[in-house]
């Protein structure tokens, strides 16, 4: 809008028999009586409370889209119910602390591929700082019989982003079903050593077992393995401004079928395309 704010021009919804469109704040069709159309946001919203309509806005608005800040992991936290990962991760130690309580052996989990990734790490948990919180990790040091007790404010950023990848992969939710039913998280690789990574491509696999797990990354160390399928990836590229996303290229998915070559092997050598065909079909806007 000139003015520089915004308005929904058309929206659309369909789950199971229940249906409705809006077009510029108006209500075209529908199975549904709700309450009244404003242009400056989602129908969706007003009609979350129907039961017809809760399950689907429930799925969405847990999805959790993570771009994890190490400066907000590190900095002191305001608690909260640790219900589900903040964007950057600035309430994780709420999260590790209601794992902990109520799914144990998720926590558990966690602590393992911790481990993995940084080396002498036996165990993170909350820790109260007045009225706010904190992490502190237990990790082993040669020479020490006891682990020594570090807080989040004396770990690299290394560390600190792969706990919040690993919590966000594990994080259970309120109890009443698994939280987050999709997680996207950007550069989940990001500031680790290189070794480490296929821990943490384990992780990405074995949660992909209960939720949706979408990664961006640059990185060829952590889709460095052969067992990563074609189908499993798609390729960006940017032209003129322009963003297109698409599975990768055929001559890719025989290399990788064949197993000639990993994805971080074609990655390195600047050869994993997208498949161009698909761009060809879909007419320009």
């Amino acid at each position: 809008m000139p003015n520089g704010g915004f308005r929904v021009r058309r929206e659309r919804f369909s789950f199971r028999s229940h249906r409705y469109e809006v077009s510029n704040g108006e209500v075209v069709q529908t199975t549904l009586a709700g309450p009244a159309v404003t242009g400056d946001r989602l129908y969706f919203g007003n009609l979350s409370g129907f039961p017809e309509v809760r399950p689907a806005y429930d799925a969405l608005s847990s999805m959790g889209f993570y771009s994890l800040n190490p400066e907000q992991i590190r900095d002191h936290q305001p608690p909260d119910a640790g219900v589900l990962l903040a964007r950057d991760g600035r309430n994780l130690a709420s999260v590790l602390a209601h794992l902990e309580a109520e799914q144990v052996s998720a926590k558990e989990r966690i602590v393992e591929y911790l481990s993995q990734v940084v080396a002498g790490i036996e165990d993170v948990e909350r820790r109260g700082m007045g009225q706010k919180e904190t992490l502190e990790f237990r990790q082993q040091m040669q020479g020490s019989a006891h682990p020594w007790r570090f807080q989040a404010s004396n770990m690299s950023d290394g560390t600190l982003r792969a706990l919040g990848v690993l919590v966000s992969l594990f994080q259970t939710g309120n109890g009443s079903g698994t939280s987050a039913p999709l997680v996207g998280i950007e550069e989940p690789a990001a500031a680790l050593h290189p070794g480490a990574s296929g821990a943490l491509l384990d992780a990405l696999v074995e949660a992909s077992q209960f939720r949706q797990v979408l990664v961006t990354t640059h990185s060829p160390d952590l889709i460095d393995d052969r067992k990563i399928d074609a189908g499993s990836l798609l390729s960006v590229v940017a032209e003129s401004g322009v963003t297109k996303v698409s599975p990768v290229a055929e001559s890719n998915r025989k290399v990788l079928q064949e197993h000639l070559f990993s994805a971080g092997e074609l990655l390195r050598l600047n050869q994993l395309k997208p498949d161009i065909r698909l761009f060809e079909s879909v007419p320009s806007s």
